[in-house]
């Protein structure tokens, strides 16, 4: 009888000890794991578009949201999502092997970015004027883990024209990216290649009237890949929360890209499943 009875307290305080977890990670707010200065996407003044999708999951879930701050580089998922300190990061490339991602909620490209005055009009890797323009890049790391673009330059032969800006910056700075964009309005550089969401958003916001255009005739350069579908991501596993986001973004397309749009996100069409989903 002995025997049974503990039996019985190990089970009971097992199962309390799972409705302890499930209490503590629905327990009335959305943990977002997010970077406080890297804008459009994220900062501590809530002021990204991801901060305004996590406020519309919040809503959707009558619940409130509570943010774990912490730079998006390297060690940022490690430090957040799998210390348990945070549920979700609003954007992560569909797929990413690190976190469990949800169906994708947008897609963009590369684009390069331009002054208006300079009437370049450049959209294509294989524009001859490149060999002459100074070109700028966002770099990664040592790593030849680099953006698609600075690769694909490079492996054209486009090299002494090349400026790399950190991708990371001086944190001491509002949104270290924006310096690639920045530069182009000072006419420092004469185009910068970027991904699309940061390129839109601050040549939307630039003193100087600046052109983004999408990057296009990279087949050549396959398998680098310039396009992007971005979905939320969360633990391994959980995919309660996985298949919640999912049901939000299916519901909710046509409001996220109305918030994309007005953040300047250069959006691309997302492959129709045959069930009629996206992928």
């Amino acid at each position: 009888m002995r025997l049974r009875n503990n039996r019985a307290a190990i089970i009971a305080g097992v199962v309390l000890s799972l409705a302890t977890s499930v209490a503590a990670a629905t327990d009335g707010a959305v943990r977002v794991c997010a970077d406080p200065n890297n804008l459009p996407f994220s900062n501590s003044a809530e002021a990204g578009f991801e901060n305004k999708l996590a406020a519309m999951v919040a809503a959707a879930f009558g619940e409130q949201v509570s943010y774990t701050w912490w730079a998006q580089r390297r060690g940022f998922i490690r430090n957040t999502l799998k210390a348990g300190k945070c549920d979700v990061v609003m954007g992560m490339p569909a797929g990413y092997d690190l976190v469990e991602t949800t169906r994708p909620y947008y897609r963009s490209a590369y684009v390069f970015v331009t002054r208006q005055d300079r009437q370049l009009d450049l959209s294509s890797l294989l524009d001859p004027r490149l060999h002459d323009l100074t070109i700028g890049v966002h770099l990664i790391g040592d790593d030849g883990n680099n953006p698609p673009p600075a690769q694909a330059l490079g492996n054209h032969g486009i090299v002494d024209n090349l400026r790399g800006y950190s991708i990371y910056g001086d944190y001491r700075e509002a949104n270290p990216p924006a310096r690639l964009i920045e530069a182009v309005e000072s006419g420092e550089i004469d185009v910068a290649a970027a991904w699309g969401p940061l390129g839109g958003y601050f040549a939307q916001r630039s003193p100087v009237p600046l052109t983004v255009t999408p990057i296009r005739d990279t087949e050549r350069f396959a398998p680098q890949q310039f396009q992007f579908a971005i979905a939320m991501g969360v633990r391994k596993g959980d995919q309660a929360l996985r298949d919640r986001l999912n049901a939000f973004i299916d519901e909710h397309r046509s409001e996220i890209n109305a918030l994309l749009r007005t953040y300047g996100v250069p959006l691309v069409n997302l492959p129709v499943t045959a069930s009629g989903g996206h992928q």
